[in-house]
């Protein structure tokens, strides 16, 4: 074999050995990326389901569980009420599901409140362990102020989804309505002694200089809030705009 012969042979050798080495490193790399993946999978979602088939599940996927807490709630008790990561995540196998249980609905007897005054009920809301919810008023024939006239959940329920009671506390009767009159071209001074005589009181008077005239005198009524025809009340403010001097 001449030197130019061996030269090429030895050429032809590393070229190999270099193909042969590329591909080693490329499917080394290939089977390190399916063994990372293969480590890899997704988070089940596990709301709603009993501790026990929760765990069934996490293990077929080589993945644990962590009780992180325990709170009331309308679910079973043992059931999953949240969990972190959510599912569908992609974690690593061995990695832990952290999950909330419920303890089931809170046991307690809601005490009757009807009939009682708002601040009686809100301090028998407090001795009972449970917490005053929504407060809604109404003006209601026949029932006191002050009065709670009905209450949610009811007066004697044990199994509730909420420690909160909400309340419809009674105004008393609706006061006296009225029509609200035309108050136009009347004098303030005419204006007030009529709307008096309904019960009515003029809150604000507005004078507006430049107003008056020989046609419209000074103190003239030239404008009313509420406008004629609107429903008004004893708590109703009422405004008046007189005419100034010219």
């Amino acid at each position: 074999m001449t030197f130019v012969e061996r030269v090429h042979w030895l050429f032809r050798m590393a070229l190999l050995l270099f193909i042969l080495a590329s591909v080693a490193f490329l499917s080394a790399l290939t089977a390190m990326r399916l063994t990372i993946q293969g480590r890899e999978v997704a988070m089940p979602d596990l709301v709603g389901a009993p501790l026990i088939q929760a765990r069934q599940v996490l293990r077929g996927r080589g993945l644990g569980l962590k009780v992180e807490d325990r709170i009331y709630s309308t679910a079973a008790a043992d059931t999953i009420v949240r969990q972190s990561p959510p599912s569908a995540t992609s974690v690593k196998v061995g990695q832990y599901a952290h999950v909330v249980l419920s303890l089931g609905p809170r046991k307690m007897t809601v005490p009757q409140l009807q009939q009682r005054s708002l601040r009686a009920a809100q301090v028998e809301v407090l001795r009972s362990g449970m917490q005053l919810g929504e407060v809604s008023s109404a003006y209601l024939p026949g029932e006191d102020a002050d009065t709670v006239v009905q209450q949610y959940p009811a007066a004697g329920a044990t199994d509730i989804a909420s420690p909160r009671v909400n309340l419809l506390v009674a105004l008393g009767p609706a006061p006296p309505a009225y029509v609200m009159p035309d108050l136009y071209g009347l004098t303030v001074a005419e204006a007030e002694s009529k709307l008096a005589a309904a019960g009515l009181r003029v809150s604000k008077i507005d004078v507006t200089p430049g107003e008056g005239s020989a046609e419209v005198p000074p103190g003239t009524v030239i404008g009313q809030t509420p406008a004629r025809g609107q429903r008004v009340d004893a708590a109703t403010a009422i405004e008046l705009q007189g005419a100034g001097q010219p």
